[in-house]
């Protein structure tokens, strides 16, 4: 009994990557649409002050990916390949927060939601600039994955799961978000450092 269970264990761990290599030929050279949501924004006033009387963006990304799967019935199970790749990315909502002590539509009020609106312009134009390399990114790591053998049609949807994670987990993704956000910071202090605060002195003047 004990040999019978070495046996099927050896035999198994030989047979599944012959399985795998079976679905090699049907990797495909995958599709990718990378599509920029549209976007809105929405302008607040804290009910409580905030701490250094002036505005703030809060700004909501963006990060879908939508994977289409190939499923092909080959002996024994069946191989499910990455076909192609929506993804959606970018900012889709905007919330900016401007101290209750600006009266709305008042001078100091007007120069702190110029400034938050430089914010928000500066956040669209990371995606601008990042949007050739963030689908080539995206482009690599799909096209990185090789098709996965499932012996159930039950196992399909996990096998989706799985090509998803393994899109989403690839170096070159990752790589491209960190640079995206490091440039959102990099610029957002620009800005920060460039208002020397003469448009906001001016409306108490």
């Amino acid at each position: 009994m004990k040999f019978k269970r070495i046996f099927y264990l050896y035999f198994l761990f030989f047979s599944l990557p012959v399985l795998a290599d079976d679905c090699l030929p049907y990797k495909f050279t995958p599709r990718v649409d990378l599509t920029i949501p549209g976007w809105s924004k929405e302008v607040v006033q804290p009910l409580k002050e905030m701490d250094l009387f002036h505005g703030n963006v809060i700004a909501t990304m963006v990060d879908n990916y939508d994977i289409i799967a190939d499923i092909t019935n080959i002996e024994d199970g069946y191989c499910v390949a990455l076909k192609a790749v929506d993804a959606n990315v970018g900012y889709s909502n905007f919330l900016v927060q401007i101290d209750i002590r600006h009266v709305p539509e008042s001078c100091s009020y007007n120069a702190v939601l110029a400034h938050e609106d430089e914010h928000i312009r500066t956040y669209l134009s990371v995606i601008d600039d990042y949007k050739k390399e963030l689908q080539d990114s995206i482009y690599s790591a799909a096209d990185s994955i090789m098709p996965i053998f499932v012996r159930n049609a039950d196992d399909i949807d996990d096998a989706v799961n799985e090509l998803n994670a393994e899109l989403q987990a690839h170096p070159d993704l990752i790589l491209i978000k960190q640079k995206i956000k490091a440039a959102e910071e990099i610029r957002n202090k620009r800005i920060d450092q460039m208002d020397t605060g003469q448009n906001l002195k001016k409306c108490f003047e």
